[in-house]
């Protein structure tokens, strides 16, 4: 067995959070990365149906090429209906620490282009662009740039685009964004051409991140989407309200009540919107308004704080592996630099017998330091989607983390004090779990409308209850 633990350089005061913010934002989208993966890495895919298993089932397509769903095959259907429609499918069995991988070098790339990078999800990440106009030139031009810098030619840009970064030239513009004027490859050095392998990159620049995806949801590969500021409130219009980030429940009330485009919500008052759906549909109604520009929010990424295990030969046996883990975050707990944080998302990754992985993550309602409050989420986890074969070797990553501790009542005026505190501590925790399971308000509590009415109707109202 082998231990390796690494911890983030710096200084001794812990992982940094200072926060970078840009309300101008580039989303750039991928769809289906990890499908986008393996067919990089097997280019015989690209010609051939194809689906990737899904990491938590593996009985079941979590991800279908164009060329399978033109079959019939679709995300969701168990293996055997899959084949059904489709004999010649190609099934491929999901490397989940590969995929993340392959995310994290994409928003290493697209540093060398701006500070303010946010990752929303596997293949999708928000660009804050504010002040780059100087250095790249146009919204035009700065797509050009991040289009160049994910391309796979990128890779071996990434030197010259740094170092052209830092020195400049006579006009104080960026050499790059000048060869992108001049319709020079920016990468390459030649003349621009669009004969390159299919791209799937997905480009939108807007104010706020919302305007910024639902551009890049409209948008092909290479063919941006620029929505100005003049214009956003034409182009949100038309947009159908599934862009909104509601729940599935939340859409489809909306397409009951016959509201389709964004334009139909914003037409109805914000106060009737709240009153049917609440925060989420007041927040919904201000995007579809375009009156909330969200900015982009960018953090110093600290590396995590990793302990890891090489198994001398491959285990299969789940309490074995449960045990490694707690070891693994004892280790990490207490490496110097976690002093004064706490843990607020931990990820465990596995490398399986032939060339397989598997990797889960959680983010702890609460931020902890204490092992049994970080073990017992990922034991649960771990019992829901264990790794599909036999383990070589195993890590423990702390990600995130959150400053000191709030779990004692140090300056509580007395006992009862302090225990009123726990107790709205507790309810709100109760509250969030309960939403984040059922995805839906449960919890509601009562408020005086009218206490002079003779109707008990009108004496009284619920409302959700949100901590």
């Amino acid at each position: 067995m082998g231990w390796d633990r690494r911890v983030a350089a710096g200084s001794g005061e812990g992982p940094p959070v200072k926060a970078l913010r840009s309300q101008a934002a580039v989303c750039l989208w991928i769809p289906a990365f990890p499908l986008r993966c393996e067919e990089a890495r097997r280019p015989d895919l690209v010609d051939r149906p194809t689906a990737v298993l899904a990491p938590e089932d593996s009985r079941r397509l979590w991800q279908v090429s164009a060329l399978a769903r033109r079959q019939g095959v679709k995300p969701g259907l168990t293996v055997s209906q899959a084949i059904g429609l489709c004999p010649t499918l190609a099934l491929v069995e999901p490397d989940p620490v590969f995929y993340d991988e392959q995310f994290a070098q994409l928003l290493l790339r697209l540093e060398s282009v701006s500070p303010v990078i946010e990752p929303a999800e596997l293949g999708r990440a928000f660009v804050g662009v504010d002040g780059l106009e100087g250095l790249y030139g146009s919204p035009r031009q700065q797509l050009e740039i991040i289009e160049a810098t994910v391309d796979e030619r990128g890779r071996g840009a990434e030197s010259r685009n740094g170092a052209s970064r830092r020195e400049g030239g006579e006009d104080g513009r960026h050499p790059v964004g000048r060869a992108v004027e001049r319709g020079e490859d920016p990468v390459g050095g030649g003349v621009k051409g669009r004969g390159d392998p299919v791209r799937v990159v997905r480009l939108g620049w807007a104010r706020g991140k919302f305007t910024a995806w639902v551009a890049a949801t409209r948008a092909t590969p290479g063919n941006p989407i620029i929505v100005s500021d003049g214009g956003r409130g034409a182009f949100l219009k038309s947009q159908p309200v599934a862009a909104l980030p509601l729940h599935p429940d939340n859409h489809r009330r909306l397409i009951q009540l016959g509201l389709k485009t964004l334009g139909d919500l914003a037409a109805l008052p914000e106060a009737a919107v709240t009153a049917q759906f609440g925060r989420e549909g007041k927040a919904a109604w201000r995007l579809a308004a375009g009156v909330f520009d969200e900015p982009v929010t960018g953090k110093a990424r600290p590396q995590p704080i990793v302990a890891s295990l090489d198994y001398p030969s491959p285990v299969a046996d789940r309490g074995m592996i449960a045990h490694t883990i707690g070891v693994l975050i004892e280790h990490a707990l207490r490496d110097p630099r976690r002093t004064g944080w706490r843990v607020q998302t931990v990820r465990v990754r596995a490398t399986l017998e032939q060339g397989a992985s598997w990797m889960i993550e959680v983010m702890l309602k609460d931020p902890a330091a204490l092992r049994e409050r970080i073990h017992a989420p990922l034991l649960t986890h771990l019992e829901r989607t264990p790794p599909t074969g036999a383990v070589e070797s195993l890590a423990i990553e702390f990600t995130a983390f959150a400053r000191g501790t709030d779990e004692l009542q140090l300056f509580a005026r007395d006992a009862a004090a302090a225990a009123r505190a726990g107790r709205r501590r507790a309810l709100r925790g109760a509250a969030r779990e309960i939403h984040q399971r059922l995805k839906r308000h449960m919890l509601y509590r009562v408020v005086e409308v009218q206490p002079w009415s003779r109707l008990p109707e009108r004496r009284y109202a619920l409302i959700a209850f949100e901590p």
